[in-house]
């Protein structure tokens, strides 16, 4: 297999750390990094294996390309099923879901969207709006406020165990650095939640 990945974006460790928390010898997947802000994601070549640019991209032995982490980490939950980070049963599967889903469309996207337009980063390559990222800083900021508060009476993102949804959570609040935005003082249990996952061995694939 081969992984195409940056190690700078948040979405190509959400697929590593997904893999590491499976228990897949990073060591037996050909890594190949893309250099994004020189568009080495945007050539021909590249586009082939996925025609949106993005990374991260799985390759299987057979050919077969699978793009964006979800895919890639649902692929890995089907054929590792042990340790489940997606849940065991109907109702857990739908609760992980809907957190992850939250984690994506509020905390990811609002951090991805203030970095680009405030950064203007790929300013060569797209349309950039300071009103626009600075309104995506502040929802993202908003929400570290949410999870603190929903962090008082849950372990983990989605309940007592830990799942795809800290995966996504932790990448994310650890690129939020690019923005300016940390965990606040006052956010202990936002901070007891980040000590604990960033503990964990797969949160430095």
């Amino acid at each position: 297999m081969k992984l195409y990945q940056s190690d700078r974006a948040p979405n190509p460790r959400r697929a590593r750390m997904f893999m590491a928390e499976k228990g897949i010898d990073l060591d037996q997947v050909e890594i190949i990094n893309l250099d994004i802000m020189a568009g080495e994601n945007l050539t021909d070549e590249y586009k082939k294996k996925n025609p949106l640019g993005g990374v991260p991209t799985l390759e299987l032995d057979n050919g077969t390309c699978i793009a964006e982490s979800m895919a890639i980490s649902r692929y890995f939950e089907e054929i590792h099923p042990e340790p489940p980070l997606m849940g065991s049963n109907p109702e857990e599967k739908a609760i992980i879901e809907m957190w992850n889903r939250r984690m994506e469309l509020n905390l990811l996207f609002p951090v991805a969207m203030a970095f680009r337009n405030l950064s203007r980063a790929f300013e060569d390559r797209e349309k950039c709006s300071t009103e626009y990222g600075e309104i995506s800083l502040e929802r993202a900021t908003k929400m570290f406020g949410f999870l603190n508060n929903h962090l008082a009476n849950s372990e983990y993102i989605a309940g007592d165990a830990y799942s795809v949804a800290d995966v996504t959570a932790l990448c994310t609040v650890d690129f939020a650095r690019v923005v300016k935005l940390r965990i606040g003082e006052e956010q202990t249990h936002l901070k007891r939640w980040h000590d604990s996952v960033s503990a964990r061995a797969s949160a430095k694939a």
